[in-house]
């Protein structure tokens, strides 16, 4: 068995789930009054957009549609500990090697938020940009839209190149379109289809055994999946979060694993912090959804290898918020 790597002729990725916001309906309506008085005084009543859909850039392992304002500065520390499975031994995952981001946010403007990031794992260098297309708004927009994109960069050493024969392997890209409503002041859900996009796929050559010859069995460039988030408000600074994330393409070898997770978000006016158990532990966007190797439920044959379920991961995000 012989590994080969194969390169996209493809730098960027085009985010076909763009369309989605295409067929959002809008619709207007104007201020009445019985007498007539006030709509003539006043004219038609201002509609404001609705507030805190989310009080956090993340709910777990995705983003949220929410932008902070204009003037923000955000940093964001991201941890994920081993898998439970091991219990004792590493104590729960605690004790097992982890992995980390480090990121910085800024808004610009009102309504685009930029950024940088390094994880730990590949050494990962990321840049990223979201931008809130529309608003809730009563009467106008009855859901929040916002584009996500993502370009990561792998900055390990590699001067033998053993691991990356071109630079253009090192680089990989995540576009997300994320559709929310907030349903009541309490409950707010949210619906993300995505697509990643790598440069290099790793594949192997295997027999026929009906003719004998070599197939290349390989990864696909792209992949598509689809986040589903919700947010239920337990107190006016505590909340419980789930999140599920459906792998939708399907390769001929390393199938990524789908992600359940779920966990509570404290808040204040300039912090955020979530605790949660999951299996998505790469922390990069487009690295957990081509390479998830834990199995949240029962045994999965992957590449005719059997996965025990219920590998999950313990892990937490702080963000700290500075207006200026």
């Amino acid at each position: 068995m012989k590994l080969k790597i194969k390169i996209s002729n493809r730098l960027f990725a085009i985010p076909v789930c763009v369309a989605a916001c295409l067929f959002l309906g809008q619709s207007t309506v104007t201020a009445q009054d019985s007498t007539g008085t006030v709509a003539e005084k006043t004219g038609p009543a201002k509609r404001k957009p609705v507030k805190n859909t989310f009080q956090s850039i993340w709910i777990i392992d995705n983003q949220t549609v929410m932008v902070p304002v204009k003037g923000t500065l955000e940093i964001d520390i991201q941890h994920r500990f081993g898998t439970v499975q091991n219990g004792y031994q590493d104590f729960w995952g605690f004790f097992a090697p982890s992995n980390i981001r480090l990121g910085v946010n800024y808004s610009p403007i009102n309504k685009l938020n930029v950024g940088f990031g390094i994880t730990k794992n590949k050494m990962l260098g990321d840049l990223n940009a979201k931008y809130a297309i529309i608003t809730q708004t009563k009467g106008k927009y009855p859901v929040s839209v916002s584009y996500y994109v993502n370009m990561a960069y792998d900055t390990r050493k590699d001067k033998d190149k053993t691991i990356f024969k071109y630079q253009s392997q090192r680089l990989s890209y995540f576009h997300q379109i994320m559709i929310a409503r907030k349903i009541t002041n309490k409950l707010s859900v949210q619906v993300a289809p995505s697509i990643s996009h790598q440069n290099a796929v790793e594949g192997y050559y295997t027999k026929n055994d009906s003719t004998g010859t070599a197939i290349f069995k390989k990864m696909k460039f792209d992949h598509f999946a689809i986040a589903l988030s919700a947010r239920y408000k337990l107190t006016n600074v505590m909340s419980f979060m789930i999140n599920y994330d459906q792998p939708l393409t399907k390769h001929a070898t390393k199938n990524p694993h789908p992600n359940f997770s779920f966990g509570f978000e404290m808040n204040t006016s300039s912090h955020s912090f979530q605790i949660f158990a999951g299996n998505y532990s790469l922390l990069s966007p487009q690295q957990n959804n081509l390479y998830n190797a834990n199995n949240p439920f029962g045994y999965t044959e992957n590449d005719g290898t059997k996965t025990k379920g219920g590998q999950f991961v313990i892990g937490f995000n702080i963000t700290r918020l500075w207006n200026y």
